[in-house]
C-alpha cells in the first residue's frame, strides 16, 4: 500500500448524520472517498469489492445502516442485509486488501436489564430486530478472523441532515402545547460531530477492537424533551409546548421494544484517548447553534 492509499478513507454512508459530522471533522491529511446508496449496495459482494478494489483506500468506514427501528420490525429480511450482511461484505474486503474496517454499531444490542453504565464486555442480548440486525454486523466482523478492525458503539444519535429525536421534539413543541414524553428508558443522547471526532481520534491512534461513545451523563426522553426545550427557548425558537408530562413505555406502545437502561461505559475510550466526553447538555446547546449557523431549522 503506497502511502497516499493509507491515508485514503473510504466512506460508506456519507448522506446520513454521521456520514456528514464525518466529513465535516475529517482532518487535512487524510483524503475522503465517498460511495453513497446509488454508488454501490452495500449488500452486494460484488459491488463492494469492485468499488473497493477501484478506490484503493487505508481505511473503510462504514455509516451505512438501516437504523429506523420500528421499521425493522416490519423489514426484518432487509434490515438483516443492510446491518448484517453488509458488515459482512466489507470485512471480507478489508481483510483480502489488507485494510482497516471501522464499523459503527449501537448501544440496542443489550438488553437493557443494567442498573450500571454498560461495558464493552457485558453480555448483549437485543430485544428489537434492529438491535439483532446490528449485533449480526458485529459478530460478521469478530467472526472473520481479521484482526484490524475497530467497532464503535453509540447511542441515541442526533445531528445535522437527518431525523431525530432532537428535530422531532422541537417540531411537536412548535405545534402543540403539551407533550407526552417516555420517562423509564435511560441512555446518554449523543451529537454526531462529537462521535465523529471520537471515531477519528481512535483511527489516529491506531485503535483496535471493541469501544463504546456517547456524550458524558444520562437521562429518560422525558428528561432530553425538557432539555431540549428548555435550551430550544433560549435560543429563540419557537416554542409553544406549554407543558410537558412523563409517561410510562407502555403508555406509548411502538412496533420495536426498547431496552430500558442503555447508558454506555466509556472507560476504554477514555483511557485509549486521554479524552473525555463532553456533557450530553454541553453537546446539545453546541448542536442548537450549529442549526442556527448553518440554517437547518425545519
Amino acid at each position: 500500500m503506497s502511502s497516499e492509499e493509507g491515508k485514503r478513507l473510504l466512506l460508506f454512508g456519507p448522506e446520513g448524520m454521521l456520514g456528514r459530522a464525518i466529513r465535516r471533522r475529517l482532518p487535512a491529511e487524510l483524503e475522503l472517498c465517498s460511495v453513497g446508496r446509488s454508488d454501490c449496495d452495500i449488500t452486494d459482494r460484488s459491488q463492494v469489492e469492485r468499488v473497493i478494489a477501484s478506490i484503493g483506500p487505508g481505511t473503510i468506514l462504514n455509516c451505512a445502516a438501516m437504523t429506523d427501528v420500528d421499521g425493522c420490525e416490519s423489514k426484518r429480511e432487509l434490515a438483516m442485509a443492510v446491518n448484517g450482511q453488509g458488515p459482512a461484505n466489507l470485512v471480507a474486503a478489508a481483510k483480502r486488501h489488507g485494510l482497516k474496517l471501522i464499523h459503527v454499531s449501537t448501544d440496542y444490542v443489550f438488553p437493557g436489564e443494567s442498573n450500571r453504565p454498560i461495558s464493552e464486555e457485558d453480555p448483549v442480548g437485543p430485544v428489537s430486530v434492529y438491535g439483532k440486525s446490528k449485533l449480526a454486523g458485529e459478530k460478521a466482523i469478530l467472526d472473520s478472523a481479521w484482526g484490524n478492525y475497530l467497532i464503535v458503539r453509540t447511542s441515541w444519535l442526533y445531528g445535522l441532515g437527518g431525523k431525530n429525536f432532537v428535530e422531532t421534539m422541537l417540531r411537536l413543541a412548535k405545534e402543540r402545547k403539551q407533550l407526552r414524553i417516555v420517562d423509564d428508558q435511560v441512555g446518554s443522547p449523543t451529537w454526531t460531530d462529537d462521535l465523529a471526532a471520537a471515531i477519528l481520534r481512535l483511527l489516529a491512534r491506531d485503535g483496535h477492537g471493541l469501544y463504546h461513545y456517547a456524550n458524558s451523563g444520562q437521562c429518560s426522553w422525558y428528561g432530553f424533551a425538557r432539555e431540549i426545550i428548555l435550551q430550544g427557548q433560549k435560543f429563540g425558537l419557537p416554542i409553544a409546548a406549554e407543558e410537558v408530562l412523563p409517561i410510562r413505555t407502555t403508555d406509548y406502545p411502538l412496533p420495536a421494544p426498547r431496552p430500558k437502561y442503555s447508558v454506555l461505559s466509556t472507560c476504554k475510550f477514555q483511557k485509549a484517548t486521554g479524552f473525555v466526553p463532553p456533557p450530553w447538555q454541553m453537546s446539545l446547546k453546541k448542536y442548537l447553534q450549529q442549526r442556527l449557523e448553518t440554517g437547518s431549522i425545519r
